[in-house]
């Protein structure tokens, strides 16, 4: 019975190490979808981000949120934007991404 457990314990430990493993190439591989907020070019209806841009933002909010305390060129919210509904869409993101990471814990 001692030796179930352990292995239990072991199978635990590798579980758990799987699943920080692929939440970090996840991480890095969002990360490249982080982009700064580049004031040129973005005079105009052409240039700046809508509802599309905003969900997108909002979906990887985490990642460059961690990014951004580490590299100044990245920004966590798109300042050049049309408004209301880049706004919406940002919620919308952020929502998603933190209400599946809260909905998960609850097991």
């Amino acid at each position: 019975m001692t030796s179930d457990l352990k292995s239990g314990g072991v199978m635990n430990l590798k579980k758990s190490f799987a699943v920080l493993l692929l939440c970090l190439i996840m991480a890095t591989l969002l990360s490249g979808c982080a982009q700064s907020n580049a004031v040129e070019g973005t005079v105009g209806s052409d240039g700046v981000a809508g509802f599309f841009p905003g969900l997108w933002q909002g979906l990887i909010l985490p990642v460059s949120f961690i990014i951004s305390l580490f590299d100044d060129s990245v920004g966590v919210y798109e300042i050049h934007n049309n408004g209301n509904w880049y706004n919406f869409g940002f919620v919308f993101g952020a929502s998603i991404m933190f209400g599946s990471v809260l909905a998960s814990k609850k097991r």
